[in-house]
């Protein structure tokens, strides 16, 4: 483990299998590194002390509730909970103090594998429950996993991402990357990026992704949440990624759908349309939508999130 002193005691692990390196900081939980050899396979500051200024969530785990949360505000239990406003009149990511700029602890560490875990406190960010985090993040040859899970003291939504901006390999931005989805519908969002209730159809509104093809293909950026069929085939990944660099990456996961944002609103040191997120996760601001899946747990039925990205090509 490298120790670097940041703004108190921030830790650095890196983890190596094969031709796979991964580095991983206890801020935020973030994903600093991942390469390929010497090939990147996504985005990252060089410097571990620029993430403290980081305005685009580069790497973390996003929570506890990923996405846009409508008026910062939510109802439980006939409750309402006032959160952190930091998207407008809205909650994005948890709010300014999210997972993602919290002080994780590296409480295991091997060549392969680290496990991270925070304990939020009660009314944290406006969240109603105290909740210890947990995420174990493996590397197995050219196979990246992060296992998930939180259990909170009281029933409080958690819907957590992990917030890559995925390159492999390509500099010129991701363009031309080939992407395939296992979902045949979007969720419609107003012009502040929040969902309406609605599900379209991905074609009709010109975001089929069933089949691999050119992200430029699209009708606009993406910045959309996805729905994973249901009726998938659970053997196969829910993602695909094809760069011109030839290198692959195959996203397997156990949420309900994802947002996939094609980095429209990057900034210095990076170039927008850069990287690629990939963040399966629960529905979009379902906290406030009846008709949406829950993401509320308790200490009976804690939350739980698998996410596998598998790498092939260039040798």
């Amino acid at each position: 483990m490298n120790n670097i002193t940041l703004s108190g005691k921030v830790e650095q692990v890196t983890l190596t299998d094969g031709d796979m390196r991964l580095d991983v900081l206890s801020y935020g939980a973030r994903t600093m590194a991942w390469r390929l050899g010497e090939i990147p396979l996504i985005l990252g500051y060089r410097d571990p002390r620029q993430y403290l200024q980081d305005t685009f969530s580069m790497g973390a785990i996003v929570g506890p509730v990923a996405n846009r949360i409508r008026g910062a505000a939510f109802d439980l239990g006939g409750v309402r909970y006032d959160l952190d406003r930091n998207a407008g009149a809205h909650t994005l990511h948890g709010g300014a103090a999210g997972l993602g700029h919290c002080a994780w602890t590296i409480a295991q560490e091997t060549d392969r594998d680290a496990v991270l875990t925070y304990t939020s406190k009660p009314g944290e960010g406006g969240f109603p429950a105290e909740v210890a985090f947990e995420i174990r993040v493996s590397l197995r040859q050219r196979r990246l996993t992060y296992a998930i899970s939180a259990v909170p003291d009281r029933p409080t939504p958690i819907s957590l991402a992990q917030h890559n901006y995925y390159t492999l390999g390509q500099t010129s931005g991701i363009a031309e990357t080939c992407l395939r989805l296992a979902a045949a519908e979007v969720l419609e969002a107003d012009s502040e990026g929040i969902p309406t209730g609605r599900r379209l159809s991905a074609a009709d509104e010109g975001l089929d992704f069933t089949r691999l093809r050119k992200i430029s293909a699209a009708r606009r950026a993406l910045d959309d949440f996805f729905l994973f069929d249901p009726a998938r085939d659970r053997n196969k990944p829910v993602a695909e990624l094809l760069a011109p660099s030839g290198i692959a990456m195959s996203v397997r996961s156990d949420q309900p759908g994802t947002q996939v944002y094609t980095g429209a609103h990057l900034g210095a040191p990076f170039g927008a349309g850069a990287g690629l997120c990939i963040e399966p996760a629960g529905y979009t601001n379902a906290v406030n939508t009846p008709e949406f899946p829950s993401v509320i747990f308790t200490p009976d039925q804690p939350y739980k999130q698998m996410l596998t990205l598998e790498i092939a090509g260039a040798g």
